[in-house]
Formats: structure tokens, sequence, C-alpha cells
């Protein structure tokens, strides 16, 4: 019988190394679209992986770096894989770790995407290990996958992605955990609009007249698009860049503007994209070209709910008694839960200050992390 506290012992006695390797995984800096830090910090959690027994694959590409799989263990005939999802890339730029080194102060951890999401990939390390250790075998094989380019909207490697989970029976994710510790049940679509207003430019003293001002179309375009927001229900909408004109005395002839669109529903998302395209141009002399869209879909609740009761059981055994959350922001486990795999997020490391300079993790709560997803994968 699975003893989720004998995992628990196991993770905390490690404590000294994870923490060494989650140094070294810090101190390897790998900003998004640096192919080569990627590939360094690839090649790290390659060899990690690999001592521990994993059969490794390393994916290419010329502008992203490397993502990584790394599998565990062969199952029954035909059983599908459980699902770990990671990203390798940070929004720190090389350099960020002269001004904000890896150091333990007051029992937490800081450093450049130590909480986003670092951290979460050394506890699955952990975790995997805390199950050879104690000589646990998940009926299923555990699967790895690393993205390269999470932070911007995980391009590269959508299609490889979309692969691993349509084969998975479940999806754990290991990014850093909400507010308190909480599991992360449901995340908003995150989209992204790009409206262009097409003019006459004129001279603004002479003949005005003769003009059509792109930026006051734009102005009364984005009046119209606030009002499609429900931030009651949890849709959102941010008019976030607007560009447009060349100088005071030109009715300007072109004005674009970005719109951030957050949706908690996949029938939101169907809305608002209706919605959005049906825009048109107040002026009648004006031309509206609307492009973008919803890039990464909900995680709706009822994709994690069943996950998440085994994960607060499994909490409760050690000791912990787990929350759930919901945010804003978008993961690779949205793509996920949108293919109707069961999905649940939220599982790395346990702090605050994701994307910020006071980025860091509580120590002492990792080996409840890397306990916590062990005991996930020996039980789903």
């Amino acid at each position: 019988m699975l003893d989720p506290k004998a995992l628990l012992a196991y993770c905390e006695s490690e404590l000294d190394a994870l923490t060494h390797c989650l140094r070294q995984a810090v101190e390897i800096e790998s900003p998004s679209l640096n192919p080569a830090a990627i590939d360094r910090m690839a090649n790290f959690f390659a060899q990690e992986f690999r001592q521990r027994g994993a059969k490794v694959q390393l994916l290419s590409h010329a502008t992203a770096g490397s993502a990584l799989v790394a599998e565990f263990g062969k199952g029954g005939h035909g059983a599908k894989p459980i699902l770990l999802l990671g990203h390798l890339d940070t929004v720190w730029d090389i350099g960020t770790l002269a001004e904000m080194p890896f150091q333990v102060r007051d029992g937490r951890a800081y450093g450049p995407g130590i909480y986003d999401m670092k951290s979460g990939i050394v506890c699955g390390l952990w975790a995997v290990q805390a199950l050879a250790a104690l000589k646990i075998t998940p009926a299923c094989p555990i699967r790895f996958f690393l993205n390269a380019d999470e932070e911007v909207s995980s391009i590269a490697f959508r299609g490889e992605l979309l692969a691993e989970a349509r084969r998975a029976r479940a999806v754990l994710v290991l990014e850093p955990a909400a507010a308190q510790g909480a599991l992360k049940t449901a995340r908003k679509g995150v989209g992204e609009f790009h409206v262009t207003v097409r003019g006459r430019s004129a001279h603004a003293g002479v003949n005005p007249s003769a003009g059509v001002n792109a930026i006051s179309e734009l102005a009364r375009q984005i009046l119209r698009i606030e009002k499609l927001a429900r931030p009651r229900r949890g849709l959102t909408i941010n008019v976030d860049v607007i560009q447009g004109g060349t100088r005071t005395n030109v009715i300007p002839e072109l004005a674009m503007a970005r719109v951030d669109v957050r949706v908690p529903t996949a029938l939101d998302r169907e809305k608002i994209e209706q919605r959005m395209r049906a825009l048109s141009p107040i002026n009648p002399e004006a031309k509206l070209e609307i492009t973008g869209g919803i890039n990464r879909p909900p995680l709706e609740r009822k994709m994690a709910s069943g996950l998440f009761r085994k994960a607060r059981e499994l909490g409760r055994q050690m000791g912990l008694e787990l929350q759930e959350a919901a945010t804003g922001g978008g993961s690779d486990g949205n793509f996920t839960a949108a293919l109707g795999i069961p999905t649940l997020d939220g599982l790395g490391g346990t702090g605050d200050g994701a994307h910020s300079r006071h980025e860091h993790v509580i120590v002492r709560e990792l080996p409840q992390r890397a306990a916590l997803l062990a005991a996930l994968m020996a039980s789903v």
C-alpha cells in the first residue's frame, strides 16, 4: 500500500541535495528565444534525468532551442502515461544572475526563474527518485515534457506538446503553486487581438476635413471593445498598447492597438472572438482590420476536479491541507485540458514573485511538493 508519509520522509532527507540541484539549475540562465541558453538548460536536465534512469530525447529548434522528453517505466501493454509538463525558459535576460544571484535567506531561496519554474522541474526529479528509492513502481509510464518557449506562447513545440497530451491519461503541471501553496484548478484562456485602423492623411490646419483621422476612429473602437468585457464573470479586456500618428500637423492615417483578453470558459472564447471580428468602422471612410485571437484556451475546473480531490486526499495523509485556486495567467496545461485530458496545475514550488525581482521559493516546502508529485504518479 502506498505510504505518502514515507515519500515525504525520503524527500525531506534529500533537501540539501535537492536544493543544490536547484541552485545549479537557477545558475544556468535560460531566457526565452535564446536557443544556446535553452540548450544548456536542456542538457543539464537531460543529464539529471538520465542519472535517474530515464530514457531522454532532446527535440531541437533553430530559434527556440531544445525541448526535453524523458520517460520512466513502461507499465502494462498499451498503458497510457502520466504526463508532467514544465518549461525550461524564463523571462530573465542573460546577466540577470549578477544582479539577482541565487541565495537562501530566512528560509527562502531567491534567483531568476527559481519559482517560475525551475523548482517545479527539480521537484519532479526528486519525485521519481523517491519512487525508485522506496521501490514503488507506478502502474503506467511517467513522461516529462519540458517546453522551450512557454513564456512566449509555446509556438515552437506546440504540435509535439499536443501529441504528448493526446497519449496521456492525466497531466500534472509543474508550474508554481498559487498563494499559500494552493493547486491551480482553473486558468483563464489568454489571447491578444491587434486592431488596425487605416484612415487618410491631410494637413491639420489647411484641409483637415479632407483627412480621415485613424486615431479618432481607434478611440471610438476602444470604447466599443471595452464594453465587451464581463469582469464580474472573469472575462477581462485590456487595451495595453496603442500607436498612431506621425506629427501634430498631420491628420493620422494609421493607428493600432493591442488588446489583451482573458476568458474563463470555452463559450466565452467563442463569443469574444465572434464579437471582436464583427467590429465595423464607425466612420464609413475608415478601414478596420482585426487580427489575432485567443491563443491559449481556458483550463476549466471540471478538467482538474478529480485530480485535485486525489491530491487533497494524499496531502492529508502527509499532514497537508491543500487548497485550490483559479488564476488569470495561462500555462501549457491550458492546451492539455482543452483536449479533454484531466489536468492539474500548480504542483511546483511554493513561494512568490513570478517575473519579479523578489522571485523566491520556500525551501522547507520543496520536499512536500516532491512527495505529493510522487504520490500522485503512483496512484493516478
